[in-house]
């Protein structure tokens, strides 16, 4: 694909008047141009002056930019020249923030090897590349390493790279893989002979990246995305060799509010095409040994009814909501009569355990559920003669099952870690309960000792009484009082909880007097399924209301002050501080909102963009107009006012898909016109990436450094 070439920057109207000034330092940021636009809906009017902000991708990528192109991308470029001129005396502190970060990392670092089908698979990295290399060894790890992809050479020439979706062949011969060089996860799959290194010419376009192959090994299935929503709508067979032009369309979802993609089963006997909604789920199958037979239906969908399934031996085991089963519950069905009048229950429900996932083993099923707040794993011998949790001894951490592709094994692979404990991969003996950690995370620079840092969980009590969790780590000498610098973080959407795990980089701040706070906030469902259910929808409002009232019982303990609280979260979690700051801007110093979604009601209505039909169950429907009226009172554009707001930082990306950069673009231009204060607002687009930012390992270091600087230089802690 050719890459973006961008304009030159432009300042023209927007920049022009501020030449003299920078003579004397004294630099005005840049003014958008004000462009009325009307927008009606239920008989309400809203006036946006900065819609004209919105590209189409065939405008963003056209060779010769149109004048409103042009006008946009000169404005994103005139905010990044002003943000880089008034942070200019950061930037030596970023670069020493980033070797610091970068001296912790062990750069010659590689996975623990996991067996499949025969080869050990290990990532590794080598000093001083950014990108990793996929290589793997037959049966042992004495034998001769085959490399598969070298993703530094692939990347050559592009300034966003990211390799995945790899699949390898049963047979072993053959890998398809997913390139994205524009970061909108639009992906591109192509073939590689693992033996000769030879790519097929077979190029599929605009998938989601993933795609598994049948028994064959010569027939692969894959979902394909709608070109304008990226919904991924369609299910396609394609026979190696070719024209994916001519590949077949196995199964397409038409319901706009559902998503499409294939996998299959860890027995290796079905392909599994499943359709999802944010409450609602269906599966079909069909044999891996025979890739023409039709699709077979396990449950037909139906409204609130949440399942998914693995195949042992004769049945199908699934993890459901059905019966009430708010926290999920395991059942099994015969595989030849799987309709829900067949599901009998195998693991019941649990008012106060949340059933996360399992994973099927000859001779055991593993459960992690989650129990107060805390990852719980559990192991169960198919024949009940034994049935445990596995022992962890902290107050908070993370741990989960991950990498465990054989089926005829006692052992099993988890992870690790704490706040204050580095990462570490283990393989645990489920028959004699031995366990050998396979590897401990490095954190190289020679001043890291982990009993230097002291974590908790705080139980505050939110505006209805609701208990919000609220982890904390620090410098075992930091002193908690009302100088103490907080960062507090969260995300509070889709039911995704983000457990208390170590972070290298987080040292940075840590080792110069910050506390971290997590908040485990509704929206998330660190307490289970409720926790989740009443932070959407008509509840959206909790969310909020949870991180505010986390962040005055910090101030009211003294363990902060607003002169020293600091917030940050991204995509939902950056709707989150664009709700915060309209609701309490006074008990924050600064904010970090990176990739946000703020323009949530203009979003929401229009269907044409990505993600959107999709969401209606967790935001609301707004052409329902309860639902409008209840976003509209939240959504952080149209809630903007006449008003103070602290110090502010906003991230996009100009090819993100999640959240389109437009709507920070415009939030920061709605501010800038009418907030009252003189504090620093900031906007940063990364012109080359999308929702996950940079794709190299140390250029996303550079970006953590950027955003800790932020931070650190309201709170005056740039060494020199």
């Amino acid at each position: 694909m050719k890459k973006l070439m961008l304009p030159a920057i432009a300042f023209s109207l927007i920049f022009a008047s501020c030449k003299k000034q920078e003579m004397k330092k004294d630099i005005i940021a840049p003014v958008a141009e004000k462009q009325a636009t009307t927008l009606e809906k239920h008989g309400d009017i809203r006036t946006d002056d900065y819609f004209w902000m919105r590209l189409t991708d065939a405008q963003k990528n056209a060779d010769v930019k149109d004048e409103q192109t042009q006008k946009v991308y000169d404005y994103l470029n005139a905010e990044n020249a002003y943000y880089e001129e008034r942070t200019k005396e950061t930037k030596e502190f970023q670069g020493q923030l980033f070797e610091e970060m970068k001296g912790r990392i062990k750069e010659d670092d590689e996975s623990v090897p996991y067996k499949s089908n025969g080869y050990f698979y290990i990532t590794r990295y080598e000093k001083g590349q950014q990108y990793p290399i996929y290589s793997r060894k037959k049966d042992n790890l004495e034998a001769a390493e085959e490399i598969m992809f070298n993703v530094n050479t692939e990347a050559k020439g592009f300034d966003y790279f990211q390799l995945g979706g790899l699949s390898v062949s049963p047979d072993n011969t053959l890998a398809a893989f997913a390139t994205d060089t524009v970061s909108r996860r639009q992906y591109f799959i192509r073939i590689k002979n693992l033996e000769t290194g030879k790519l097929y010419k077979d190029i599929i376009e605009n998938t989601t990246g993933g795609s598994v192959w049948a028994n064959d090994n010569k027939t692969l299935f894959y979902a394909k995305k709608d070109p304008v929503t990226l919904r991924s709508s369609k299910i396609y067979k394609h026979v190696l060799g070719s024209d994916s032009a001519l590949d077949e369309l196995v199964f397409e979802e038409k319901d706009e509010t559902f998503g499409a993609f294939v996998t299959k089963t860890k027995s290796k006997k079905y392909i599994v095409v499943g359709s999802y909604s944010t409450v609602s789920t269906e599966y079909q199958v069909l044999n891996a040994d025979n890739p023409k037979e039709e699709l077979r239906m396990i449950q037909p969908r139906e409204r609130d009814l949440e399942y998914d399934i693995a195949h042992y031996e004769d049945h199908f085991y699934i993890k459901t909501n059905k019966d009430g089963a708010t926290n999920f519950k395991l059942m099994k069905t015969p595989e030849n009569k799987t309709e829900k009048e067949n599901w009998v229950d195998v693991i019941p429900h649990r008012e106060d355990t949340l059933f996360e996932d399992f994973s099927i083993f000859k001779d055991y099923i593993v459960l992690e559920e989650r129990n107060n707040g805390l990852n719980k794993i559990r192991i169960k011998r198919w024949d009940d003669t034994a049935d445990y949790y596995l022992p962890f001894d902290e107050e908070t951490y993370s741990a989960g099952v991950y990498g465990n592709p054989e089926f005829d094994t006692d052992i099993i692979r988890y992870s690790y870690n704490s706040m204050t404990t580095p990462s570490s991969v283990v393989d645990f003996n489920m028959k004699d309960k031995s366990k050998e950690i396979k590897k401990e995370q490095e954190v190289l620079g020679g001043k890291f000792d982990k009993d230097n840092y002291v974590s908790k969980r705080i139980w505050v009590t939110a505006r209805d009484g609701k208990k919000v969790a609220l982890s904390i780590v620090h410098h075992k000498d930091t002193k908690l009082t009302k100088d103490t610098p907080i960062l507090q973080y969260a995300y509070g959407s889709y039911g995704y909880t983000i457990s208390d795990g170590f972070s290298t980089t987080r040292l940075s701040l840590l080792d110069r007097g910050f506390v971290y706070a997590l908040a485990h906030i509704r929206g998330s469902e660190y307490l289970g399924r409720e926790w989740y259910e009443d932070g959407k929808m008509l509840n959206k409002k909790n969310t909020f209301n949870d991180f505010v009232d986390c962040s005055k019982y910090l101030i009211d303990q003294g363990y902060t002050s607003s002169e020293h609280l600091y917030a940050m979260g991204g995509s939902a979690g950056g709707l989150l501080m664009g709700s915060i700051v309209n609701m309490n801007p006074e008990l924050y110093n600064g904010i970090i909102a990176a990739v946000p979604f703020v323009d949530v009601i203009s979003t929401m209505i229009d269907d044409t963009i990505p993600l959107t039909t999709g969401e209606y169950d967790e935001w609301g429907n707004p052409n329902d107009k309860e639902y409008y009226d209840y976003i509209k009172s939240y959504s952080p554009y149209d809630q903007v006012k006449a008003q103070k707001y602290p110090n502010m930082l906003i991230t996009t990306g100009l090819h993100d898909s999640q959240v389109q950069y437009w709507e920070p673009a415009k939030w920061i231009a709605k501010l800038r016109d009418v907030k009252t204060d003189d504090n620093m607002l900031f906007m940063h687009t990364n012109m080359e990436a999308g929702h996950g930012g940079a794709s190299g390992r140390f250029d996303a270091l550079k970006e953590t450094a950027e955003e800790y600087s932020f931070f650190l230089m309201l709170e005056g802690k740039l060494e020199k």
